[in-house]
């Protein structure tokens, strides 16, 4: 009966959950107030235990989402959930952002009528700033039908794609993108979509059931291409 906490520090908002046995959610926290993930973190994970009952000795696994995303998101959370696994002596657990993403969109509104038309698949796209998003393509089992890449949205963007299928974007990066895909056809959006802790939770019990677990010492974010750090302001 496995007890397993989720990170999920991706993107701009800070997410934890905490499930039981089967994918039961026992509780989450979540900040929105942007990259405060630094700050915020900890606090959230222990307020979630308090608020659950549950003990950190009585966790079984951590799992963490682990990009693409933002550099620095992505490894506090890493950090994070390696640093609760050493202590604990428990299992990693990494679960890719984009494929959670896609397992969260399943449960928005107009998504399942959408899936009983043939050729429909998930885009879950991340903000990459400009005009440039991490995604990839998912069918409805969450397989994988276009590895995660770093796509520049143009007019041509997904064109051959789109020829015989649906695409239905989410995310923080489809916003930015609307203007450009949605005169297509067969563009779907999705504006209330958050990515959240929760959306980890089937996927998480599933590899700890089929023992798919990350190696401690080696494991690291999937940034998926380079840090830029952005221009330093000269002092006035």
């Amino acid at each position: 009966m496995p007890r397993i906490l989720h990170i999920e520090t991706a993107t701009e908002v800070c997410s934890v959950a905490l499930s039981h046995t089967n994918g039961k959610l026992l509780g989450m926290e979540e900040d929105n107030s942007g990259f405060a993930h630094a700050e915020k973190l900890t606090v959230l994970i222990d307020a979630l235990m308090k608020k659950t009952a549950v003990e950190f000795s009585q966790l079984d696994a951590v799992s963490v989402s682990y990009g693409p995303g933002s550099y620095t998101g992505l490894r506090i959370g890493m950090s994070a959930a390696k640093g609760f696994c050493y202590a604990l002596n428990i299992p990693l657990i990494t679960i890719s952002t984009l494929q959670a993403m896609a397992a969260g969109a399943l449960h928005l509104r107009d998504v399942e009528n959408l899936f009983l038309q043939p050729g429909v698949l998930l885009c879950p796209m991340i903000d990459a700033r400009r005009m440039e998003v991490y995604s990839a393509f998912y069918n409805k089992e969450l397989k994988e039908v276009r590895s995660a890449s770093a796509d520049i949205i143009d007019e041509t963007s997904y064109s051959d794609f789109l020829k015989q299928n649906k695409l239905l974007f989410f995310g923080n990066g489809a916003a930015k993108c609307k203007p450009v895909l949605a005169p297509k056809a067969n563009t779907y959006f999705f504006d209330e979509y958050q990515t959240s802790a929760t959306n980890m939770v089937l996927l998480a019990h599933a590899a700890f059931k089929e023992k798919k677990i990350a190696n401690l010492a080696y494991s690291e974010p999937f940034y998926l291409k380079d840090f830029q750090a952005g221009k330093m302001k000269e002092n006035v």
